[in-house]
């Protein structure tokens, strides 16, 4: 029999990334994101990134700094695995709503399809978390939020956005989460055509927000990046460069 912790672990895999603690008087919350590019190959994650897990139950995915095409970049490696970086933000989504970054991809997920929950795995995503009236949510949202939170002890933002890599799924499309109408993904990338090439990416998430949730968004919480590999069981490996939030026109 299946157990009935699993479609849970495969929501937490996927939304655990943006989960939020309590304020840590201590965090270092940075109104801009620290770049890799500013450190040495091997050294610690700068300033304002962290390792988050996803459960005991998750093997995580391997993060760490190298060298690529000249610069210092984030390579991940997963195997099975889900895990991430997180970068707390607090930043205001109308001034700073276009977010550029790059990333390479040498292999797709051959199995990956983010439009089925079963197989809810890509070789990159970039995570934006957004702040909200959390009284606004409906009932089958807050019951979601309420059983994450007590299996995880943590806070789902109020909104995430997911930047994607999909093997099939067209530019553009809006993937929604299977579990929660909170969460959204976006395909940033799709194919083999980029394979193994740096690619610079620049999305209005404002204007993307808007689009996938048909509101306004709230403030920027923080940014995330997650190579998951957990659903499909495979092996892959993908790079990071620097990401940044920039003003854009209205």
């Amino acid at each position: 029999m299946r157990s009935p912790f699993i479609p849970l672990l495969a929501a937490v895999a996927l939304c655990f990334g943006c989960a939020t603690r309590a304020p840590d008087p201590e965090a270092v919350i940075l109104p801009y994101v620290s770049s890799f590019s500013a450190n040495a190959e091997g050294e610690k994650l700068p300033d304002g990134w962290k390792p988050w897990g996803v459960t005991r139950f998750k093997r995580a995915t391997d993060y760490r700094l190298v060298k690529d095409d000249g610069r210092t970049v984030v390579r991940a490696s997963a195997s099975s695995s889900a895990s991430g970086l997180i970068h707390p933000l607090d930043l205001d989504s109308a001034e700073y709503r276009l977010l550029q970054w790059r990333w390479k991809v040498d292999q797709l997920i051959a199995n990956a399809d983010n439009t089925q929950k079963q197989t809810e795995d890509s070789p990159v995503r970039l995570i934006v978390s957004f702040a909200g009236d959390m009284d606004a949510l409906d009932f089958g949202d807050r019951m979601f939020f309420d059983q994450i939170k007590a299996f995880t002890g943590e806070q789902l933002p109020y909104a995430t956005l997911m930047y994607i890599w999909e093997n099939r799924a067209p530019l553009g499309t809006v993937i929604p989460n299977r579990h929660t109408s909170r969460i959204k993904m976006i395909v940033a990338e799709s194919g083999r055509d980029k394979l193994g090439e740096w690619r610079e990416e620049t999305r209005d998430v404002y204007a993307d927000f808007e689009r996938a949730f048909g509101e306004k968004p709230g403030r920027i919480i923080a940014v995330g990046i997650m190579t998951d590999t957990d659903n499909t069981g495979e092996n892959t490996h993908a790079y990071y460069g620097d990401i940044a939030f920039k003003r854009g026109a209205d």
